[in-house]
Order: C-alpha cells, then structure tokens, then sequence
C-alpha cells in the first residue's frame, strides 16, 4: 500500500515537472521570438500620424557588400505576423526608392498632400502580409555605398539585395520560417527575377515560394514594339505616324525598333517621341492628368530613359530624350526629410543626403545587363509561381508587352482569358497558366496599388494564398 501511494506521489511530482518544463521551455520560445527582433531598430510613432502604429514597424540598415548599407522599413502584418507571409517591395526606376510604394502605393499610411501628415490605408497589403520596403541600389534614398567610385549593374544590385535579405532574417531570425515573396513594379522587373534566380541558386535559407511584378521591364523589345502599337490604339499618334513605322520598321508581322538601321525607322521612332513628349500626355497612365507640380530633380527622369539605355549605338535617340514623368512626388520628398522623420526612421544625423522619390545621377550611371527576363523566368517556374500583373493604362510598361511576354513562356494553360471581378464589376482580366498567372488591372496606370487600391488588395491576397483570382 505504501509502495503504490509513494508512486502515485511519485507520478504527480513528475506530472508538475513536466508541466513546469513545458512552461519554462514555452516562456523560452516566447522570449527569443520577441527579443530577436532588433530593438534599436523599432519605430516607435511616426510625425504625421494622429494615433499608435497599426503594427509594429522597424527601420535601420541591412549590410550588403563591402560597404554598402541598404535603408529598410519593415512593417508587422496587421492580421498575424506570426505566421503571415513576407513581402519584400521594390520599386523601379532603376534608381527609385520603395518608400514611394509605402508613402503612395501599399504602405499602411499614405502621406497627404501637406508633406507632413499621414492617412491610414485601408487596402495596405500589411492586412495579409509582413512587408520590407527596401531602398535599392544603394545611392537610392537613404542607402548608401560608403564608397566614392561606386557604380553598380543588375546582378550586382541582385547580389547585394541577397545580402541584405540574408542580413534582415539575422535581425528578424523569426521569420526565416514564414513563407516570403518578393513583389515590385517598373524595373523591378529586373530586380526580383535575378533576385530570385539567386536565391535559388545559392539555396539560401529563405523560405521561397514565389514573386509578384506589376507594370513590370521584362522584356525590352517587346516594350518597346507594344509601346507604339499601345499609343495607336488608344489614338494617341495617327494613322500617317502608325503607318511609317510600320512600313520602316516591320516586315512580314515582325517589328526592329531597338538598334533599326533602317534612317527610315530611326526618323519615325523620333517622331513619335518628340510627340508623346511634347504633348503634355502622361505615358505612366493616359487616362489620368500630367500633374503640373513635380520635383525638379524628377524633371528629366524618365522609365524611357532606361528603355533606351538597352539600345545599340545606331537606335532612335528619341529613347535617350528627358521625359516630362507627371508624377507629383512632392509630398513624399518633404515628408521623407523633415528631421523628426529621419530621427523615427533611425536615419544617422552624419548622413547629410537629400531623400529623394528617385536619383537621376545614379539611373544616368547604372549598367542594365539585359533586355529580356526570359531565361530567368524559364529557370523559376518549375519551382515557384509567379503573378504578372499590368494597369491598363500604362504605356511605359503597358500590358500588351507583359502579355506577349507571359505567352512566351510556353507554360501550360489552365483555361481562357476571362474577366475578374472587384466588388460586382469587372476589374480586369486573368489568364492562368500552370505557374503562372497574367492579370490585367482596368483604369490602373504604373502604379497599380495607388490607382486601385481596393482591387490590388483582393489581387495580392488571392496570390499569396494561392486562390483563384
């Protein structure tokens, strides 16, 4: 009798071990989950904003190579960061800053037109995701190279955004188990394919599942070929122009408007943009206004500036020409450089740099290495989906292009193109491969997640939990 109540006591007291063991080890997890995360970094309040963060928000650094420092702005999903994904935003340019896409696109506030106060975002993509706003290349924005000679190209902007990355599940260690995407748009159409091409290939411990690109470069000549074809349409040049280049520049259905010798096809390809530049139109969305107030370092920016870059000597100068871009970038310039801001965001006092939406002098010096993303593409695909989307008011990266690129791919089709639907109404329309999904976005121009935010929101969501959209 003894023997079995002091085993009874025996098995209560390892009960209470166990339980206590337990406590202690959840207590543990707890901790390191909350204390790995970098404290110095935390943002705390933002100026401007009336009321607590919607979530958590961090800025700082991320050490790239040698010594280049890449800005990040990471914010917290508002759903569960525990366990939503992460999103990585980047913005184009070459040479623009994603804290545009925070101020002005899928941030959890947008920036009002004083330049100095912030509005809630209803439709961020924080509700379902975990977002890193990264400024790169480094010279954009807040990042910077620590190095006077610095120059840089697409697979070294590919190589360094994979440092920082790898730099950023350091601090946030975690994080490496949730699923990451990376999502972009304009010439982060360059950026996130080679990007993820090295993430693949250098099997780095990220947990990968796929990428997003919107408006996106992916491919040079078919940009450029759809751009004229676009403008046509949307009876923007006449038939006299349209037939010029046709008959200069096309034979038998096929079209050479990057490196034309043809004295012909170089004149009309001249013409039409002298025309579309002088007319006051705004290329990244025609259906919208030109907006008469922009930063003057904006002034002679221009997404067809990186389109001619690609060209061979004997191309149309009219791609190399400055570009009126009709974007007011005002507000997100001022707020970006109030001293109170830069403080919140941890910006170094020694860091004297004017905040710019985007750096002319470092586009003006940056070498593209390619002019199609097919190969990249091609290497992905078997092993991570993809989601190509276009506003269809955007001639600069318009949908015609992106489309005929997505069809080059030779994927498998899973059914027609077919409208989706936002709230009752056609929102655009979807043609959904294997891997990969097209997806048009109607009366959004460049920037998609600003013109429609509701519709980007429900896009983005369908994506990530791989839902039909």
């Amino acid at each position: 009798m003894r023997t079995t109540k002091m085993s009874v006591l025996l098995q209560r007291r390892m009960t209470l071990f166990m339980k206590a063991a337990l406590f202690v080890c959840f207590v543990q997890v707890f901790l390191g989950a909350t204390l790995a995360q970098p404290a110095a970094d935390e943002v705390t309040a933002l100026p401007g904003l009336s009321g607590p963060l919607s979530s958590k928000q961090y800025s700082g650094y991320l050490q790239a190579s040698g010594t280049i420092k890449l800005h990040y702005w990471f914010v917290e999903s508002q759903g569960n960061p525990v366990d939503d994904p992460v999103l990585l935003w980047l913005n184009g340019g070459p040479s623009c800053s994603s804290i545009m896409g925070y101020l002005t696109e899928l941030g959890p506030y947008w920036v009002n037109s004083d330049g100095k106060t912030l509005s809630a975002n209803d439709f961020s993509w924080t509700k379902v995701a975990s977002v890193i706003f990264l400024e790169s290349p480094a010279g954009v924005g807040y990042s910077y190279a620590g190095s006077p000679d610095y120059t840089t190209n697409d697979d070294k902007t590919a190589e360094n955004n994979l440092l920082a990355l790898l730099d950023f599940f350091k601090k946030f260690p975690n994080l490496v188990k949730n699923d990451f995407y990376i999502s972009g748009e304009s010439y982060a159409g360059i950026y996130i394919p080679t990007l993820a091409v090295k993430i693949m290939e250098q099997k780095a411990n990220i947990n990968f599942k796929g990428f997003a690109i919107g408006n996106g470069a992916l491919d040079i000549h078919l940009l450029v070929e759809t751009s004229y074809q676009y403008a046509y349409y949307h009876g923007i040049i006449g038939d006299r122009l349209w037939k010029q280049l046709q008959l200069s520049c096309c034979k038998d259905g096929s079209c050479q408007y990057i490196g034309s010798t043809n004295p012909a096809c170089v004149d009309a390809q001249k013409e039409a943009q002298y025309f579309l530049k002088h007319i006051g139109l705004n290329p990244y969305d025609v259906t919208g206004d030109c907006k008469g107030s922009y930063s003057s370092e904006m002034n002679s920016f221009s997404m067809l500036n990186f389109l001619g870059s690609w060209k061979s000597t004997s191309g149309p100068p009219g791609l190399h020409s400055a570009f009126l871009p009709c974007i007011d970038t005002t507000q997100g310039d001022a707020y970006m450089n109030i001293p109170e801001v830069r403080t919140a965001l941890h910006i170094p006092s020694s860091l004297t740099l004017k905040w710019t939406s985007c750096n002319p002098a470092l586009a003006a010096n940056y070498t593209n290495q390619y002019t199609s993303m097919h190969s990249q593409f091609t290497t992905l695909l078997p092993n991570y989906r993809a989601l190509i989307y276009n506003g269809d008011a955007d001639d600069v990266c318009n949908f015609l292009g992106d489309q005929k690129f997505a069809a080059s791919l030779n994927q498998t089709e899973l059914g027609e193109r077919r409208p989706w639907m936002y709230e009752g109404q056609v929102a655009g329309f979807v043609k959904e491969y294997k891997q990969l999904t097209f997806m048009t976005v109607k009366n959004a121009g460049h920037m998609v997640p600003m013109n429609t935010p509701g519709p980007a929101l429900q896009m983005i969501t369908n994506f990530l939990k791989a839902q039909p959209q």
